[in-house]
């Protein structure tokens, strides 16, 4: 059990410390909350310039709320640690 936590919070750590990654996750959370991500993944999916295996982990990141939310409280109770 512990190891899984421990994970989740070195993923979590990741994400925060790689600005450009964290800037997405932050705003793929907020769209997620307000409803908005599936525009977001409708674009994602008819760029070409990017390829199949970032959009498949995009949109792996996407379907997953609750790590969005996670990330985003986790920067939230962490920036003034940063």
């Amino acid at each position: 059990m512990h190891g899984l936590w421990l994970e989740d919070i070195e993923s979590l750590e990741a994400i925060s410390q790689d600005e450009e990654t964290c800037a997405l996750c932050l705003r793929m959370a907020e769209m997620s909350q307000h409803g908005r991500l599936a525009p977001f993944l409708n674009e994602l999916e008819r760029d070409d310039e990017i390829d199949n295996e970032t959009k498949e982990a995009l949109t792996e990141l996407a379907s997953d709320a609750r790590f969005l939310n996670a990330v985003a409280d986790y920067v939230r109770a962490t920036s003034s640690y940063h």
